[in-house]
């Protein structure tokens, strides 16, 4: 899923020391998109509008989400935490998606509860978590602390016939274009909150639109752009897994044309519906400027995973562990933040609540979180850790799907030609290395192969050739012991693994 979340953050109470301002600054926009590409950088050129181009000025090199699915990235952003810490592990209840296990827990120690004692109003609208709004956990009466204004999605992605949770009521919408289409209902409450807020307060506002995850529904105006525009054909595109963990050798390759056929029009139809997101930041950006408040208010624009559109034969989701599905888009203006200006250290989604705390004035080691705040004066120079946690939980059925029976039990996600995207020995564990002279990954599976991949990202940045039986048998085991310290570490710990 595409997570377009845009978070706007204005500032108050101020740390004169590491950020420059003497009031708070907004914390104005957080646009979470869901399931964007790694195509988004090639993309924005062409296709966005200035709002996009010209607006941000801080594009860190490389951005990764700690696991490649929805519910468990937004429960690692909302928390600062890797998902072993967190423990939502997919999309569904009994995978603790919105459960009241989570509730109980890492929900009630959120970054927007810092924020509501710093005394930020805070304003949510859009999607929340996947399993958000269902009967068996406090249905739409359940509002998240922290919040003062809450227009939450009931469930998944939508873009018309939907509920929303407003304030803990259920508001229900039809098919109505002017009235009901999430992306624009988000922008236009959020206006109306910047109207109404008192100008005494700071203010955080996240914004969570649907695209540019399915159903793929565009704006009247858009659904005829991009007629021409096929999915990326890059160097992994259409090539078989062979060296690769189970799943991804059953692919047929090579694909179908009726599967090129789809990637491409899913494509096409997922950037139509991030037109609606364009204008969504540029009429908050024009809001905030008009109110003099553009300068003073921090905007986060990013992703809760990435998406594979065609590579190694996959026609389209996430879950996986390759680049392609992990990295992700972030984009960041604000106070202090010199135009063109590059993080060299890579970040994470789990480092966007530290950030986004650190701004506020929050003192970060009152806080339980295993990220890291990347607008910290040392990380802008370019000191982080070398080492950061991927992790994910595959998801299966426990019956053979009768379309696919030579695969078996155990797999979900699947397409025609027996495709599948996702099964329960689809459950991994990396260790990414990323400083100035090294970029590998090396990553264990939970199957019946204890299946491991390595790469390295220099020689090898589209991930063809796993190299672990090439690699020196002491450097594996540094790499293996490293990867079990990832996945028992909190807190500190996980920043200072050596």
């Amino acid at each position: 899923n595409l997570l377009p979340s845009c978070s706007f953050l204005k500032s108050g109470s101020g740390c004169p020391l590491k950020f420059p301002w003497t009031t708070q600054p907004h914390l104005g926009l957080h646009v979470l998109l869901s399931a964007v590409t790694l195509a988004f950088h090639h993309l924005l050129s062409p296709f966005c509008s200035p709002a996009l181009v010209f607006l941000f000025s801080l594009l860190p090199p490389v951005k990764f989400t700690v696991t490649p699915l929805c519910c468990p990235s937004r429960s690692s952003i909302l928390t600062g935490r890797y998902p072993h810490n967190h423990e939502v592990r997919n999309n569904s209840l009994t995978g603790n998606c919105s459960s009241a296990l989570w509730q109980k827990g890492p929900e009630a120690e959120a970054f927007p509860i810092y924020l509501s004692k710093q005394k930020y109003q805070t304003f949510f609208a859009g999607k929340y978590l996947n399993q958000y709004g269902k009967k068996e956990v406090g249905d739409v009466a359940h509002v998240p602390p922290g919040w003062d204004q809450w227009h939450a999605l009931v469930g998944n992605s939508q873009y018309y016939n939907y509920t929303l949770s407003v304030n803990g009521k259920a508001e229900k919408h039809g098919d109505s274009y002017e009235k009901d289409y999430l992306t624009d209902l988000i922008v236009n409450r959020s206006l109306r909150f910047l109207d109404d807020r008192s100008p005494q307060h700071p203010f955080f506002l996240m914004l969570s639109p649907p695209a540019p995850h399915s159903p793929w529904m565009a704006a009247p105006q858009y659904q005829k752009m991009f007629s021409d525009v096929q999915a990326p054909r890059d160097g992994s595109f259409n090539k078989l897994g062979k060296d690769k963990h189970w799943l991804l050798r059953q692919p047929v390759n090579p694909m179908p044309n009726s599967s090129i056929n789809f990637l491409d029009d899913a494509y096409r139809k997922r950037w139509q519906t991030l037109l609606s997101v364009d204008d969504m930041v540029e009429m908050l950006v024009k809001k905030l400027d008009s109110m003099k408040e553009l300068d003073n208010t921090y905007i986060f624009y990013t992703s809760d995973n990435g998406y594979h559109t065609g590579q190694f034969s996959l026609p389209i989701d996430k879950r996986q562990l390759y680049e392609f599905d992990i990295r992700i888009p972030l984009m960041v203006r604000g106070p202090g933040i010199k135009p063109n200006q590059t993080l060299q250290a890579p970040v994470l989604n789990i480092d966007l609540a530290p950030t986004i705390l650190d701004i506020s004035g929050v003192n970060l080691s009152t806080v339980n979180v295993d990220g890291q705040s990347f607008l910290a004066p040392s990380l802008r120079n370019g000191t982080a850790r070398p080492f950061f946690l991927v992790e994910y939980t595959g998801e299966g059925h426990p019956t053979t799907d009768p379309a696919c029976p030579k695969l078996g039990p155990g797999l979900s996600q699947c397409f025609p030609d027996c495709v599948c995207e996702d099964a329960y020995n689809n459950t991994y564990a990396c260790v990414r290395t990323l400083d100035s002279k090294n970029n590998l990954q090396y990553c264990e599976f939970a199957d019946s192969e204890s299946f491991v991949e390595v790469y390295n990202l220099t020689s090898d940045p589209h991930q063809l050739e796993n190299i672990v039986k090439k690699v020196d048998p002491t450097i594996l085991q540094a790499m293996n012991q490293r990867l079990i310290k990832l996945q028992s570490c909190v807190g500190d710990s996980c920043r200072n693994i050596d």
